[in-house]
């Protein structure tokens, strides 16, 4: 290959290495991504599979069962010249010191009625394998909601870098004129350092900045199962002010919706069912059991007289029967077993209570984060209107020599902490408005 070639193909690769490494992940690309690839969701979707697993073996403990065993065995006696052995009630007398024998059967059991507890056991599978669903289903809404919170986190701390980039702008202006000024003799070199100082600070706000965000990435990845070596940055915008001062559910109406449509409220609620039917299954232990069995079996041995067919044709056995237990005295089981089950149901109870209270208090966090938040935006943003506009003035008077050095730091700090408040509380609306949605069962979109 020629250099000029050798350049060319470089220069290429150059050019599709940042665009394969430019994917940026919206919202939704990450809440797909990780209903597909989240491991703790792939896990539950396991124990979904699982349950159906039992349900089956459940539904067969209904039907007979069918075994097979078979013997074959070798003896020898090789200091006896003949012995007498028994074999089907007949004695026969041989002399040879090898023997062969071989039996074989098939058994096959049946229980007929155990009080239902086969038929009760089917019921609270299906039951169990519910709450294993939604139990998934909770799982991925978990995972949505912390997706949401670290891509509002990225959102914010990339806002603020922004601010933070164009602060850092300002001050390295003042610091620069500042330099001007003491070569003029305008200005003392103490004041000068602090212009240095503050543009320093700023520049250390941008960094840090960055470590927030890619910490927030880091985690982020780690929802979406990515390994370190994998490309990541998210596609969202910045929030318009419509979004951000859209009305706000009421608490009441999205607790409502939620206990209607929230897995684990649902799940609760079915725990109950279940251990309702487990109290059941625990009293039919006092219940008799009926069974049935039956048993076909052959043998044959090479002492007998008799050919192979016909040995097989004289020793065939065939049994049936009717098995009857009846539990007497069970060393008080049953009874615990049934104390057990009731207080199983009295924890799904309270289970149930408590997953109502949690659900109100997030729902009601929500609600006083969004409410709060909002209300301060509008303030926050008025006050860095204000500030900005104060900030210009005070920095214009400054490079004319109007205005000292601590009067512009003042007016430097102020307006980065008005600008923080804004910021702040426009993602904080934002996100808990969406999650207070997302609540009630809709989308999370930003």
């Amino acid at each position: 290959m020629n250099k000029k070639a050798f350049l060319l193909a470089i220069a290429i690769v150059a050019h599709l290495m940042p665009a394969a490494a430019q994917k940026r992940w919206t919202l939704k690309d990450c809440l797909d991504y990780a209903l597909e690839n989240n491991l703790q969701i792939q896990k539950s979707r396991i124990s979904e599979q699982q349950g159906d697993v039992a349900l089956w073996q459940n539904k067969g403990a209904l039907f007979p069962s069918l075994t097979f065993a078979g013997n074959e065995s070798v003896g020898l006696r090789p200091f006896q010249e003949s012995q007498a052995l028994v074999q089907n009630n007949q004695v026969t007398m041989t002399s040879s010191k090898w023997t062969e024998q071989g039996n074989y059967g098939l058994n096959a059991n049946w229980t007929i009625w155990n009080g239902g507890i086969n038929y009760k056991n089917v019921k609270a599978q299906k039951l169990q394998n519910e709450i294993t669903q939604l139990s998934t289903q909770q799982s991925e809404l978990t995972i949505q909601e912390q997706i949401a919170q670290l891509y509002v986190q990225i959102l914010y701390s990339t806002e603020a870098k922004q601010v933070n980039e164009q602060l850092a702008k300002t001050a390295k202006s003042q610091y620069e004129r500042g330099q001007e000024m003491m070569r003029q003799g305008q200005m003392s070199k103490a004041d000068v350092a602090q212009l240095e100082a503050q543009w320093k600070s700023a520049q250390y706000d941008i960094v840090n900045s960055e470590t927030q965000i890619m910490n927030f990435k880091r985690q982020l990845k780690a929802l979406l199962e990515l390994d370190l070596s994998t490309p990541f940055d998210v596609a969202g915008t910045e929030p318009s002010d419509e979004q951000v001062l859209s009305p706000i559910p009421s608490a009441q109406s999205v607790y409502e919706q939620a206990v209607k449509s929230r897995p684990e409220i649902r799940s609760a609620e079915l725990s109950i069912d279940a251990a309702d039917l487990n109290v059941d299954i625990a009293k039919r232990g006092y219940y008799p059991t009926i069974g049935m069995n039956a048993n076909i079996s052959d043998s044959h041995y090479s002492a007998s007289q008799d050919d192979l067919g016909k040995q097989f044709k004289s020793n065939l056995n065939m049994s049936a029967g009717l098995n009857l237990s009846v539990p007497i005295f069970d060393n008080r089981r049953n009874r615990s077993a049934v104390e057990r089950a009731k207080l199983e149901k009295l924890n799904s109870q309270l289970d149930l209570q408590d997953k109502k209270n949690a659900l109100s208090s997030t729902i009601e966090s929500y609600w006083l984060n969004a409410n709060s938040s909002q209300q301060r935006f509008v303030s926050a943003r008025a006050k860095v209107e204000s500030l900005e506009t104060s900030y210009e003035l005070l920095n214009a008077q400054f490079q004319n020599g109007l205005k000292n050095i601590v009067e512009l730091q003042q007016g430097h700090d102020n307006l980065v902490s008005a600008k923080q408040d804004e910021l702040q509380s426009k993602y904080t609306t934002l996100l808990n408005m969406q999650l207070l949605k997302f609540y009630t069962g809709e989308e999370i979109k930003l």
